[in-house]
């Protein structure tokens, strides 16, 4: 045996099955979720935790907890229909201004836009307060400058955005009902259409675009 091979037989990976218990440790200790890469360096030398994860959400599925995958990460959350479970736990989300939310229908909708292509959508200036509000929340992220005169910077939601709502990946948006029950919209008819409104005039109750016309109900 070379010498190569005696260091290569000294980390020799752990069984599947001792790897599907190290990643479920993993994401059972990790708030947020977590990439494959980030696992992997965690594990032994040799291990594949890609592998593993799909030996353990086989494992439990039909469980009252769930892998999921979120975006390019995964994470271990409470099966959907248990969710009233976790009522007393959960902390009331703030509603969003009708500003933001239409804002966050754009970007989610149109991802990557650009803080222009928002305004044109809207037909309405946005303040500076409301990109602030939701980049704050981490539901939305800076994307790419586009190859354009000025190079200007594009908007696209986030990992926590897709958490949110249970999503795997942003081809999967929530609906009016799953913003309805997150506390983020309410139902409060649609003031008229105006022309020319900008952000800060909303709080008078005047909003260019009705919730329900944001998003499609399933």
């Amino acid at each position: 045996m070379t010498e190569q091979e005696q260091e290569e037989s000294l980390f020799e990976a752990p069984p599947m099955g001792e790897q599907e218990r190290m990643v479920e440790a993993i994401l059972f200790a990790t708030a947020e979720p977590i990439s494959v890469r980030e696992i992997e360096a965690r594990m032994p030398h040799g291990s594949d935790p890609a592998e593993a994860l799909v030996h353990l959400r086989k494992r439990y599925e039909g469980r009252g907890v769930h892998l999921v995958r979120v975006g390019d990460a995964w994470a271990m959350r409470t099966a959907g229909d248990l969710g009233f479970l976790m009522q007393k736990e959960t902390v009331e989300t703030r509603k969003l201004s009708r500003a933001a939310i239409e804002t966050l229908a754009i970007v989610a909708y149109h991802q990557p836009v650009t803080r222009a292509e928002i305004e044109e959508i809207r037909g309405v200036s946005v303040s500076r307060g409301t990109i602030d509000q939701l980049l704050e929340l981490e539901w939305i992220r800076f994307g790419r400058r586009r190859m354009t005169p000025g190079r200007p910077v594009t908007f696209v939601v986030t990992q926590h955005f897709l958490d949110h709502f249970g999503l795997e990946n942003a081809r999967d948006l929530p609906g009016l009902k799953e913003l309805r029950s997150a506390g983020l919209l309410d139902n409060r008819p649609a003031p008229a259409i105006g022309e020319g409104e900008d952000d800060d005039d909303e709080d008078e109750g005047e909003t260019i675009l009705g919730q329900d016309e944001l998003f499609e109900e399933e």
